[in-house]
């Protein structure tokens, strides 16, 4: 059934809700992670067009009126199973971890590999270039950069079709000759499904777009 823009906003407010409540998936924690993202985290890569969007306005259409969370299913109203919200969100934190995890031994090849059916091959190339910049690889070389991390989900921003945007928490922590230091970034980071395999799309600073 097909939905108008009000519909949909609507039902958005009601799923972060619903969501939110009964805590489901939203929060994965990760092993490994790093702040200072490998290269810059590429900002042109085109996302998919989501659909429905947390937009907090009122709205004329009706929202469902649950008479407990036991009794709610929540995904009937969405395009992607409580299944598929799951592995979105494992690959999200996942490759968060990955992408902030190196060392300066690793050559852009390697730092890619370890990301290897969790990004797309166009995302792929990105990071891999942005790894490979002149001034950043010197850098690690020189001071002896080894990188280590948390990720965490921190929200669902957007969701269409066949594509989910998380916002994302990763946490770096970097030693090195110059010392250590820990840092935290927060970013968008946007899945796709393809096939039935998620894979991540885009990664932007968060601020960068709707909040």
């Amino acid at each position: 059934m097909d939905l108008s823009a009000g519909q949909q906003k609507a039902l958005f407010a009601v799923v972060v809700v619903a969501l939110a409540g009964l805590g489901i998936y939203l929060l994965a924690p990760g092993s490994r992670g790093s702040g200072q993202h490998a290269g810059a985290a590429p900002t042109g890569t085109p996302r998919p067009a989501p659909t429905a969007q947390a937009a907090g306005a009122a709205s004329t259409a009706p929202a469902p009126s649950p008479t407990g969370s036991s009794s709610v299913n929540i995904y009937q109203w969405l395009p992607f199973t409580q299944q598929d919200l799951a592995r979105a969100s494992a690959v999200a934190t996942q490759f968060a971890v990955d992408d902030n995890t190196f060392t300066y031994k690793d050559s852009a090849a390697s730092y890619v590999a370890r990301m290897s059916g969790l990004i797309t091959a166009q995302l792929g190339q990105k990071l891999e270039n942005s790894f490979a910049t002149l001034s950043l690889a010197q850098a690690r070389s020189r001071q002896k950069q080894i990188s280590t991390g948390t990720a965490s989900i921190d929200s669902l921003r957007t969701f269409g079709a066949s594509s989910i945007t998380f916002v994302v928490t990763a946490t770096q922590k970097l030693s090195g000759s110059q010392g250590s230091r820990q840092t935290g970034t927060q970013y968008a980071i946007t899945v796709t499904n393809s096939g039935g395999s998620w894979q991540v799309y885009d990664i932007e600073l968060a601020s960068a777009g709707n909040p």
